[in-house]
C-alpha cells in the first residue's frame, strides 16, 4: 500500500469529497483501497500528468475517473468482489477499469509510481493549496525551483512570487493566507471523507465476539464540516477480544498504543483513530464525554459540580455512588436538563436553551419532500432528466427541481435561453405523464460581476423558480461583492440564493461578503437562501443557518446533484442544519408540493 499511504488528508479534493457515501456495502472486501483512495490516485496522476504537460485527454480522462468513482454510492472493491463490470460505468474503458482493480487488489498504481520518479513529492502537497494549479506549480518550479510547502513560504515572504507572470500581489496574498489556513486546520477532513473510513470500521467492531453497542463519537457525531480524528466508543463483555480485533483491523498502518480499555491506530490513509471500551453501564456517559466539544463538556461538569456531583466518561457520581450513566438521557437528566443532540453540544447558547426548555426540535433527513437544485445531462450532469426525476421519487420526494447552470459557466456548457427553453418544453412533457413525482422548471443563473443576471427574464418568467448563484469574480472586495449579490437579488425572479458563501472547503476559503446583509435583503425579499448540501461545500456555514433562523429566513437544502447516487449527500446537509439550530418549519423543502409552489410564486410576486 505504498503509494496510498501518500494520499493523506491534506488531499482533500473534490472528488474525495464525493466519494464518501452514506451506504458503505457490506461486502466491502476489508483491507481493500476506498474509493476516496482511488479518487485520489486518480487526481494525483492527472495533476502530475498536467505538470508534464502531457496530452490534454489523457489528464480529462483521469479527472473524469475521479469523478466517476468518486460520486459511486457503492465501493468500487465490492463491486469487483461481486463481479461487476466497471466499464460500463461513465467514461471508464477498459485501461482505466483495470487501474481501478490495481488499486483495488494492490493500494498502489504503476502508473503514480512512475510518475513519483520524475516528480519531486513536494509538489503534489502545492497542488493542495487553494488557488495552486498545475500551470502555477509547474511556473514556480520552473521559475523559482520551489518544490515544498516551506520554500512556496519563503519565497511568498520574500516577496519573489508576485513578480511571475500569473501571480501579482493577490495572488501573493491568497496564497499566504491558504498557508495559514492549512496550518491552523491541523489536517482536518472533510465529513463525508471520514465517513467512508469511520462506518466500516465501526460495522467491523460490531461482528466482534461479545460486543454490545458502537457509536463514532467526536466531531463526526456532531457533524461538523470536518474532522480530525476518529473516536469510536464500545461496550464488550470482553475488551481484551475487542482490542485485538480493533489493531488487526486490515486498514491499520501502525498502533500507536494498546491497552486494556483505549487503543490508538493509524490508518493507510494516514487517519488516527481511537477506540475506548467502556462497561454497558457507561455507555451514555463516554458518550456524552466524547461526543461533546471540550467547551460543553466544561459547561455540564460545572453545573452537575454546582448540585455536588461529579460528571466523567463512566457515569454521574455522587461521592463513590453512581447516579446514571447507562444511557445519554440518563446523564442530563442527572443535572436536570433535556438531552441535547449531538450537532448543538458547542456551548453555542445549548446549554442555555435547555434550562428555558427552549431547545429546538431539529430537523431530520425524513422531513424533506424534495430537492431544489439538480443538474441533468443537458449541463454538467451525469444522468438524464428522466434518471433523475425517479432516482428522487425512488427516495421518496414529491418533487425535484431542475436547475441546470447558464450560459456563462461555459465549463459546465450553460444553457442559453434557446436551450433553456427546449428543457422546459421536456419537464412539462414529462410532468403530463404523472410518473408520480413532479419536476420543476428552473436555472442555476450566474449573477454576473456587475450584478446582472446570465439570462434575460423573458426566460426566467417561464420558471418555476430561480437559483441565482456566484461561479466567477471570487476575489471581489467586501462591498464590491456584496452589492453584486444584492443588485442580483434584486431580480424579482430570484428564488434562492445558492451556496451563499462560495466556500469549497479544504481548497477556496468563502468569499468576504456581508452575509448580514445579504440573509436581510432576502427577508425584505422574501426569497430564499440555500444550504448546499454537497460535501466539498456544506453552505450556509452553521452559525449563517441559525442567523437566517431568526430572521425568518427559509433555508432550502438541496444537494446540487450532478448524477443519481449525489443525492445521497443530503444527509450532511441536514447535519449542518441541526448544527445550525433549524427545524422542520425553519426549511422550505420539507413543505408539500402544493405549498412549495404557493411559497415560490410568493417569493416571484414580491
Amino acid at each position: 500500500m505504498a503509494v496510498l499511504a501518500k494520499v493523506r488528508r491534506s488531499k482533500a479534493s473534490a472528488a474525495q469529497s464525493a466519494a464518501a457515501r452514506r451506504s458503505v456495502s457490506a461486502e466491502f472486501p476489508l483491507g481493500a483501497a476506498h474509493n476516496a483512495d482511488i479518487a485520489a490516485a486518480f487526481e494525483e496522476i492527472a495533476d502530475l500528468l498536467e505538470i508534464e504537460n502531457a496530452n490534454a485527454f489523457r489528464v480529462r480522462a483521469y479527472r473524469n475517473a475521479a469523478r466517476v468513482v468518486g460520486g459511486l454510492p457503492n465501493e468500487a472493491a465490492a463491486m469487483l468482489a461481486r463481479g461487476e463490470d466497471l466499464t460500463e460505468l461513465p467514461g471508464i474503458g477498459k485501461d482505466l477499469a483495470g487501474k481501478i482493480a490495481e488499486l483495488v487488489k494492490t493500494g498502489g498504481s504503476a502508473v503514480l509510481a512512475d510518475l513519483h520518479k520524475h516528480a519531486p513529492q513536494g509538489l503534489v502537497e502545492l497542488l493542495r493549496l487553494p488557488g495552486l494549479g498545475p500551470k502555477k506549480v509547474k511556473a514556480l518550479h520552473d521559475k523559482l525551483q520551489i518544490e515544498t510547502v516551506s520554500q512556496l513560504h519563503r519565497a511568498l515572504q520574500d516577496g519573489r512570487v508576485r513578480d511571475l507572470a500569473g501571480f501579482g500581489a493577490q495572488t501573493e496574498k491568497r496564497l499566504l493566507q491558504a498557508l495559514e489556513a492549512k496550518s491552523a486546520s491541523g489536517g482536518r477532513m472533510k465529513l463525508a471523507v471520514a465517513a467512508q473510513y469511520a462506518e466500516p470500521l465501526a460495522e467491523y467492531l460490531r461482528k466482534s465476539p461479545g460486543v454490545g453497542q458502537v457509536a463514532v463519537a467526536g466531531s463526526y457525531r456532531r457533524a461538523r464540516d470536518t474532522v480530525g480524528d476518529i473516536d469510536i466508543v464500545a461496550t464488550a463483555k470482553d475488551a481484551a477480544t475487542v482490542m485485538e480485533r480493533f489493531v488487526s483491523y486490515p486498514e491499520t498502518a501502525r498502533v500507536l498504543s494498546r491497552g486494556p480499555t483505549r487503543s490508538t491506530i493509524v490508518l493507510r490513509s494516514g487517519i488516527q483513530v481511537d477506540l475506548r471500551v467502556v462497561a454497558p453501564e457507561s455507555y451514555g456517559a463516554a458518550l456524552v464525554y466524547f461526543t461533546g466539544s471540550k467547551a460543553h463538556n466544561i459547561a455540564i461538569r460545572r453545573i452537575a459540580q454546582g448540585r455536588g456531583l461529579k460528571i466523567n466518561e463512566y457515569g454521574v457520581f455522587s461521592g463513590k455512588r453512581r447516579l446514571s450513566g447507562e444511557t445519554e438521557d440518563s446523564v442530563y437528566q442527572s443535572i436536570r436538563l433535556p438531552t441535547i443532540p449531538p450537532e448543538l453540544r458547542e456551548d453555542r447558547g445549548e446549554i442555555e436553551a435547555a434550562k428555558a426548555k427552549s431547545l429546538p426540535d431539529l430537523i431530520e433527513l425524513k422531513d424533506l419532500r424534495g430537492d431544489l437544485h439538480a443538474h441533468t445531462t443537458a449541463t454538467d450532469g451525469r444522468n438524464s432528466l428522466q434518471e433523475m426525476a425517479l432516482a428522487a421519487k425512488a427516495r421518496g420526494y414529491e418533487y425535484v427541481a431542475i436547475t441546470e447552470h447558464s450560459r456563462h459557466l461555459t465549463i459546465a456548457h450553460g444553457l442559453d435561453p434557446a436551450r433553456l427553453a427546449r428543457q422546459i418544453g421536456q419537464i412539462d412533457a414529462f410532468n403530463r405523464q404523472k410518473r408520480g413525482i413532479r419536476i420543476l422548471k428552473g436555472i442555476e443563473v450566474d449573477i454576473l460581476d456587475d450584478g446582472q443576471l446570465d439570462l434575460p427574464d423573458t426566460i426566467l418568467s417561464r420558471l418555476d423558480l430561480v437559483v441565482a448563484a456566484v461561479h466567477s469574480k471570487f476575489n471581489l472586495s467586501r462591498a464590491q461583492q456584496t452589492e453584486r449579490v444584492l443588485r442580483g437579488l434584486d431580480n424579482p425572479y430570484v428564488t434562492i440564493l445558492a451556496h451563499p458563501s462560495g466556500r469549497l472547503i479544504g481548497r477556496r476559503e468563502p468569499y468576504d461578503i456581508d452575509m448580514p446583509r445579504l440573509l436581510k435583503r432576502c427577508q425584505e425579499r422574501g426569497c430564499f437562501i440555500e444550504l448546499n448540501a454537497h460535501p466539498d461545500r456544506l453552505d450556509l456555514l452553521d452559525t449563517h443557518c441559525r442567523m437566517a433562523k431568526e430572521l425568518g429566513v427559509l433555508v432550502s437544502i438541496n444537494t446540487d446533484a450532478h448524477s443519481t447516487s449525489d443525492f445521497d449527500n443530503m444527509r450532511f446537509g441536514v447535519g449542518q442544519a441541526r448544527r445550525g439550530w433549524l427545524g422542520r418549519d425553519d426549511v422550505l423543502n420539507t413543505r408539500p408540493l402544493a405549498r412549495l409552489l404557493e411559497l415560490l410564486a410568493r417569493a416571484r410576486r414580491s
